[in-house]
């Protein structure tokens, strides 16, 4: 492998040197063949190969453990592991959706993606999972501050499973993932719209049901 300066990279002295360092450690990782649980080289035997300084290295090797991508065990070594999706979504929205317009895209998306679910929930929710929904509302009425979050967040989620597409709900949860680590707050259907959703898919009626969240939502995604 050529080492970072022979490989015609242009890096502008505000860049950070550990990005161009990061693919080659990655390029590293291909070439060994290395695999999820196998061990990296060194700090120095990085350096060395990539004939860069160790500091530049120990950075990259910072930013690939934020992703999740490798472990440091004290004593041992650093090893690849598999990717955490949850991490990896906090740092993607920190890196990616830094910006007004990206948080406002994922806003709008993520409130599309809930629209056309519960439009789906509505002809495919059967009794089993209204009868579910009818025991959340109940639960909200009994809980403390500290639970009812918790049992919004369920209620909802089951709403969306209701919708039976597997795809549309998986978009969901990324979406909601990347809200929920942008905000740092409770992004999930308050106890009071909660039951008036619920009532409107026991009425199976689909177009007050979307017109509420449609209402809803500026108040409910708002993104500061």
């Amino acid at each position: 492998m050529k080492p970072v300066e022979e490989r015609g990279m242009s890096v502008q002295p505000t860049e950070k040197v550990y990005i161009e360092i990061l693919k080659q450690i990655k390029a590293i990782i291909v070439e060994d063949g290395l695999q999820a649980g196998d061990k990296l080289p060194s700090e120095r035997e990085l350096s060395e190969r990539l004939k860069v300084g160790r500091s530049s290295v120990r950075e990259a090797l910072r930013a690939l453990e934020l992703l999740g991508l490798i472990e440091t065990r004290r004593g041992e070594g650093t090893f690849i592991c598999e990717a955490t999706g949850h991490r990896l979504v906090e740092v993607l929205a920190s890196f990616i959706l830094n910006d007004k317009k990206a948080r406002k895209d994922l806003q709008e998306t993520r409130h599309i993606v809930i629209k056309e679910c519960t439009e789906l929930a509505v002809l495919r929710c059967d009794s089993s999972k209204i009868s579910k929904l009818e025991s959340l509302i109940q639960q909200m009425d009994k809980s403390g501050q500290g639970k009812i979050y918790e049992v919004c967040k369920q209620f909802e989620k089951i709403v969306i499973q209701s919708c039976g597409n597997h795809l549309l709900y998986r978009l969901y949860v990324e979406l909601t993932g990347y809200g929920l680590s942008l905000q740092r707050t409770n992004s999930y259907w308050p106890p009071d719209l909660c039951e008036e959703v619920l009532q409107l898919l026991q009425q199976k009626n689909a177009v007050k049901l979307t017109n509420l969240l449609s209402k809803q939502n500026d108040a409910l995604y708002r993104i500061e």
